[in-house]
Protein backbone atom coordinates (compact mmCIF):
# COMPACT_ATOMS: atom_id res chain seq x y z
CA UNK A 1 0.00 0.00 0.00
CA UNK A 2 1.10 3.56 -0.64
CA UNK A 3 1.60 5.98 2.23
CA UNK A 4 -1.48 7.83 0.98
CA UNK A 5 -3.64 4.70 1.28
CA UNK A 6 -2.37 3.98 4.79
CA UNK A 7 -3.05 7.56 5.86
CA UNK A 8 -6.53 7.54 4.33
CA UNK A 9 -7.37 4.36 6.25
CA UNK A 10 -6.21 5.85 9.55
CA UNK A 11 -8.71 8.71 9.53
CA UNK A 12 -11.44 7.32 11.83
CA UNK A 13 -8.86 6.67 14.55
CA UNK A 14 -7.29 10.11 14.04
CA UNK A 15 -10.67 11.81 14.33
CA UNK A 16 -11.44 10.02 17.58
CA UNK A 17 -8.07 11.02 18.97
CA UNK A 18 -8.59 14.65 17.96
CA UNK A 19 -12.02 14.76 19.57
CA UNK A 20 -10.61 13.45 22.83
CA UNK A 21 -7.42 15.52 23.00
CA UNK A 22 -6.86 18.25 25.57
CA UNK A 23 -6.46 21.63 23.89
CA UNK A 24 -4.86 24.47 25.90
CA UNK A 25 -7.41 26.92 27.23
CA UNK A 26 -8.08 29.75 24.80
CA UNK A 27 -6.05 28.21 22.01
CA UNK A 28 -9.00 27.83 19.66
CA UNK A 29 -11.46 30.59 18.70
CA UNK A 30 -13.80 31.49 21.53
CA UNK A 31 -17.49 32.20 21.24
CA UNK A 32 -18.12 35.79 20.17
CA UNK A 33 -14.72 36.39 18.57
CA UNK A 34 -14.50 37.74 15.04
CA UNK A 35 -12.17 35.26 13.35
CA UNK A 36 -10.22 35.00 10.09
CA UNK A 37 -9.17 31.45 9.18
CA UNK A 38 -6.31 31.20 6.69
CA UNK A 39 -4.47 28.49 4.85
CA UNK A 40 -3.09 27.45 1.47
CA UNK A 41 -4.41 24.77 -0.85
CA UNK A 42 -6.11 22.04 1.18
CA UNK A 43 -5.94 24.12 4.36
CA UNK A 44 -7.80 26.96 2.66
CA UNK A 45 -10.65 24.63 1.74
CA UNK A 46 -10.79 23.26 5.30
CA UNK A 47 -10.84 26.88 6.51
CA UNK A 48 -13.87 27.52 4.30
CA UNK A 49 -15.72 24.53 5.76
CA UNK A 50 -14.94 25.54 9.34
CA UNK A 51 -15.93 29.17 8.78
CA UNK A 52 -19.42 28.10 7.70
CA UNK A 53 -19.76 25.64 10.58
CA UNK A 54 -18.65 28.20 13.18
CA UNK A 55 -21.10 30.83 12.03
CA UNK A 56 -23.89 28.26 11.74
CA UNK A 57 -23.21 27.21 15.35
CA UNK A 58 -23.61 30.81 16.48
CA UNK A 59 -20.02 31.26 17.64
CA UNK A 60 -19.36 34.47 15.75
CA UNK A 61 -18.47 36.03 12.43
CA UNK A 62 -15.88 33.90 10.65
CA UNK A 63 -14.13 34.50 7.32
CA UNK A 64 -11.84 32.17 5.37
CA UNK A 65 -9.02 33.35 3.13
CA UNK A 66 -6.12 32.01 1.14
CA UNK A 67 -3.17 33.17 3.24
CA UNK A 68 -1.76 35.18 0.35
CA UNK A 69 -5.01 37.16 0.03
CA UNK A 70 -6.00 37.69 3.67
CA UNK A 71 -6.91 41.33 4.49
CA UNK A 72 -4.86 41.70 7.66
CA UNK A 73 -5.94 45.32 8.06
CA UNK A 74 -9.45 44.26 9.08
CA UNK A 75 -10.29 44.30 12.82
CA UNK A 76 -10.34 40.59 13.66
CA UNK A 77 -10.08 39.29 17.21
CA UNK A 78 -8.12 36.25 16.09
CA UNK A 79 -6.37 34.81 13.05
CA UNK A 80 -6.44 31.00 12.93
CA UNK A 81 -3.76 29.64 10.60
CA UNK A 82 -3.96 26.08 9.30
CA UNK A 83 -0.63 24.65 8.11
CA UNK A 84 0.35 20.99 8.08
CA UNK A 85 4.03 21.66 7.46
CA UNK A 86 4.43 24.80 9.55
CA UNK A 87 6.76 26.13 6.85
CA UNK A 88 4.47 27.50 4.12
CA UNK A 89 5.78 30.90 3.09
CA UNK A 90 2.44 32.71 2.73
CA UNK A 91 1.22 31.56 6.15
CA UNK A 92 4.42 32.55 7.91
CA UNK A 93 4.48 35.94 6.19
CA UNK A 94 0.90 36.56 7.25
CA UNK A 95 1.60 35.69 10.88
CA UNK A 96 4.58 38.06 10.87
CA UNK A 97 2.44 40.90 9.55
CA UNK A 98 -0.27 40.25 12.11
CA UNK A 99 2.32 40.21 14.88
CA UNK A 100 3.70 43.53 13.68
CA UNK A 101 0.21 44.99 13.89
CA UNK A 102 0.04 43.93 17.52
CA UNK A 103 -3.76 43.93 17.81
CA UNK A 104 -4.88 40.44 16.85
CA UNK A 105 -4.37 37.12 18.61
CA UNK A 106 -3.04 34.28 16.47
CA UNK A 107 -3.37 30.51 16.67
CA UNK A 108 -1.85 27.92 14.36
CA UNK A 109 -2.80 24.28 13.90
CA UNK A 110 0.11 22.26 12.57
CA UNK A 111 1.50 18.74 12.41
CA UNK A 112 5.17 19.48 13.04
CA UNK A 113 6.35 21.06 16.33
CA UNK A 114 9.83 21.67 14.95
CA UNK A 115 8.92 24.33 12.40
CA UNK A 116 8.94 28.16 12.26
CA UNK A 117 5.21 28.51 12.86
CA UNK A 118 5.79 27.54 16.50
CA UNK A 119 7.51 30.88 17.14
CA UNK A 120 5.23 33.07 15.07
CA UNK A 121 1.77 32.21 16.42
CA UNK A 122 0.68 33.22 19.91
CA UNK A 123 -0.67 29.72 20.51
CA UNK A 124 -0.19 26.47 18.60
CA UNK A 125 -2.18 23.24 18.53
CA UNK A 126 -0.02 20.35 17.31
CA UNK A 127 -1.61 17.29 15.70
CA UNK A 128 1.63 15.37 15.34
CA UNK A 129 -0.22 12.04 15.31
CA UNK A 130 -2.00 13.10 12.09
CA UNK A 131 1.15 14.09 10.19
CA UNK A 132 1.74 12.42 6.83
CA UNK A 133 4.54 11.05 4.71
CA UNK A 134 2.62 11.58 1.49
CA UNK A 135 2.76 14.94 -0.24
CA UNK A 136 -0.99 14.66 -0.78
CA UNK A 137 -2.90 15.75 2.33
CA UNK A 138 -5.66 13.45 3.56
CA UNK A 139 -5.78 12.65 7.27
CA UNK A 140 -4.26 15.88 8.57
CA UNK A 141 -6.86 17.95 6.76
CA UNK A 142 -9.83 16.01 8.08
CA UNK A 143 -8.37 15.56 11.56
CA UNK A 144 -7.99 19.29 12.09
CA UNK A 145 -11.57 19.75 10.91
CA UNK A 146 -12.69 17.02 13.31
CA UNK A 147 -10.95 18.88 16.13
CA UNK A 148 -12.62 22.15 15.16
CA UNK A 149 -16.04 20.57 14.77
CA UNK A 150 -15.75 19.00 18.22
CA UNK A 151 -14.72 22.38 19.66
CA UNK A 152 -17.98 23.80 18.27
CA UNK A 153 -19.88 21.20 20.28
CA UNK A 154 -20.59 18.67 17.54
CA UNK A 155 -20.90 14.97 18.31
CA UNK A 156 -18.68 13.27 15.75
CA UNK A 157 -19.57 9.67 16.58
CA UNK A 158 -21.80 9.48 13.50
CA UNK A 159 -19.07 10.93 11.29
CA UNK A 160 -16.55 8.38 12.60
CA UNK A 161 -18.99 5.54 11.90
CA UNK A 162 -19.60 6.90 8.41
CA UNK A 163 -15.83 7.07 7.84
CA UNK A 164 -15.64 3.36 8.57
CA UNK A 165 -18.30 2.74 5.94
CA UNK A 166 -16.50 4.95 3.44
CA UNK A 167 -13.38 2.84 3.88
CA UNK A 168 -15.15 -0.53 3.74
CA UNK A 169 -17.61 -0.12 0.88
CA UNK A 170 -16.64 -0.80 -2.76
CA UNK A 171 -15.72 2.26 -4.77
CA UNK A 172 -18.20 3.48 -7.39
CA UNK A 173 -17.05 2.15 -10.75
CA UNK A 174 -18.40 5.15 -12.63
CA UNK A 175 -16.13 7.48 -10.63
CA UNK A 176 -13.07 5.35 -11.25
CA UNK A 177 -13.70 5.33 -14.99
CA UNK A 178 -15.13 8.82 -15.53
CA UNK A 179 -13.67 11.21 -18.05
CA UNK A 180 -14.64 14.16 -15.83
CA UNK A 181 -15.95 14.62 -12.27
CA UNK A 182 -17.72 17.67 -10.84
CA UNK A 183 -17.90 17.79 -7.03
CA UNK A 184 -20.74 19.72 -5.41
CA UNK A 185 -21.47 20.88 -1.88
CA UNK A 186 -23.75 23.17 0.08
CA UNK A 187 -22.83 25.30 3.09
CA UNK A 188 -19.79 23.84 4.79
CA UNK A 189 -19.55 20.89 2.43
CA UNK A 190 -18.71 23.18 -0.50
CA UNK A 191 -15.22 23.60 0.98
CA UNK A 192 -14.93 19.80 1.10
CA UNK A 193 -16.13 19.56 -2.51
CA UNK A 194 -13.28 21.86 -3.51
CA UNK A 195 -10.88 19.69 -1.52
CA UNK A 196 -12.19 16.51 -3.17
CA UNK A 197 -11.58 18.03 -6.60
CA UNK A 198 -8.08 19.07 -5.57
CA UNK A 199 -7.27 15.55 -4.35
CA UNK A 200 -8.39 14.09 -7.66
CA UNK A 201 -6.21 16.54 -9.58
CA UNK A 202 -3.17 16.10 -7.32
CA UNK A 203 -3.14 12.32 -7.06
CA UNK A 204 -4.38 11.28 -10.51
CA UNK A 205 -4.16 14.39 -12.73
CA UNK A 206 -7.89 14.04 -13.40
CA UNK A 207 -10.19 16.65 -14.90
CA UNK A 208 -12.24 17.77 -11.91
CA UNK A 209 -14.18 20.86 -10.91
CA UNK A 210 -16.14 21.97 -7.83
CA UNK A 211 -19.19 24.18 -7.38
CA UNK A 212 -21.89 25.11 -4.87
CA UNK A 213 -24.71 22.68 -5.64
CA UNK A 214 -27.30 25.31 -6.50
CA UNK A 215 -24.84 27.13 -8.77
CA UNK A 216 -24.14 23.99 -10.79
CA UNK A 217 -27.29 24.57 -12.84
CA UNK A 218 -26.14 28.08 -13.77
CA UNK A 219 -23.81 26.98 -16.54
CA UNK A 220 -21.53 24.16 -15.29
CA UNK A 221 -24.22 21.49 -15.80
CA UNK A 222 -23.58 21.95 -19.50
CA UNK A 223 -20.55 19.68 -19.07
CA UNK A 224 -22.66 16.78 -17.72
CA UNK A 225 -23.04 13.82 -20.06
CA UNK A 226 -22.14 10.19 -20.72
CA UNK A 227 -18.87 9.16 -19.10
CA UNK A 228 -18.99 12.10 -16.69
CA UNK A 229 -19.91 12.17 -12.99
CA UNK A 230 -21.54 14.73 -10.74
CA UNK A 231 -20.61 13.87 -7.15
CA UNK A 232 -22.55 15.42 -4.25
CA UNK A 233 -21.05 15.81 -0.77
CA UNK A 234 -24.04 16.12 1.55
CA UNK A 235 -27.69 16.26 0.54
CA UNK A 236 -28.44 17.32 -3.03
CA UNK A 237 -31.01 20.01 -3.88
CA UNK A 238 -34.31 18.64 -5.12
CA UNK A 239 -34.37 17.80 -8.80
CA UNK A 240 -30.63 18.04 -9.40
CA UNK A 241 -30.07 14.31 -9.78
CA UNK A 242 -32.84 14.14 -12.37
CA UNK A 243 -31.35 16.99 -14.38
CA UNK A 244 -27.88 15.41 -14.43
CA UNK A 245 -29.23 12.01 -15.38
CA UNK A 246 -31.40 13.55 -18.12
CA UNK A 247 -28.16 14.92 -19.60
CA UNK A 248 -26.72 11.41 -19.63
CA UNK A 249 -24.39 11.89 -16.66
CA UNK A 250 -24.00 9.78 -13.52
CA UNK A 251 -24.96 11.29 -10.15
CA UNK A 252 -23.32 10.11 -6.91
CA UNK A 253 -24.79 10.81 -3.46
CA UNK A 254 -24.30 8.57 -0.44
CA UNK A 255 -25.91 10.19 2.61
CA UNK A 256 -22.65 9.89 4.54
CA UNK A 257 -21.31 12.76 6.63
CA UNK A 258 -19.56 15.00 4.06
CA UNK A 259 -16.21 14.53 5.80
CA UNK A 260 -16.61 10.77 5.41
CA UNK A 261 -17.71 11.19 1.80
CA UNK A 262 -14.42 13.02 1.24
CA UNK A 263 -12.70 9.78 2.22
CA UNK A 264 -14.47 8.01 -0.64
CA UNK A 265 -13.22 10.69 -3.01
CA UNK A 266 -9.68 10.28 -1.64
CA UNK A 267 -9.85 6.53 -2.28
CA UNK A 268 -11.08 7.06 -5.82
CA UNK A 269 -8.25 9.53 -6.44
CA UNK A 270 -5.70 6.89 -5.41
CA UNK A 271 -7.39 4.19 -7.48
CA UNK A 272 -7.35 6.45 -10.53
CA UNK A 273 -3.67 7.24 -9.90
CA UNK A 274 -2.73 3.56 -9.81
CA UNK A 275 -4.77 2.90 -12.97
CA UNK A 276 -2.76 5.58 -14.75
CA UNK A 277 0.61 4.38 -13.48
CA UNK A 278 1.05 7.41 -11.19
CA UNK A 279 2.49 7.52 -7.66
CA UNK A 280 -0.13 9.12 -5.36
CA UNK A 281 2.55 9.75 -2.72
CA UNK A 282 4.60 11.91 -5.08
CA UNK A 283 2.25 13.91 -7.34
CA UNK A 284 3.81 15.66 -10.29
CA UNK A 285 5.09 19.22 -9.81
CA UNK A 286 4.19 19.28 -6.08
CA UNK A 287 6.13 19.34 -2.82
CA UNK A 288 5.04 18.84 0.78
CA UNK A 289 5.29 22.57 1.48
CA UNK A 290 5.47 25.62 -0.75
CA UNK A 291 8.52 27.60 0.37
CA UNK A 292 9.19 30.65 -1.77
CA UNK A 293 12.49 32.46 -2.16
CA UNK A 294 12.61 35.86 -0.50
CA UNK A 295 12.80 38.75 -2.95
CA UNK A 296 16.35 40.06 -3.38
Amino acid sequence: MSHTEIEIASQPACWERAVGMAVPAGALPERGERVAVVGCGTSWFIAQAYAVLRERAGHGETDAFAASEAPVHRPYDRVLALTRSGTTTEVLDLLRRVREGGRTRTTAITADPGTPVMGLADQVVVLEFADERSVVQTRFATTQLALLRAHLGEDLSGAVADAGRALAEPLPAEAQEAEQIAFLGTGWSYGLAREAALKMREASRSWTEAYPAMEYRHGPISIAGPGRVTWMLGAAPAGLREQVEAAGGAFLESGLDPMAELIRAQRVAVARAHARGLDPDEPMHLTRSVILNSPS
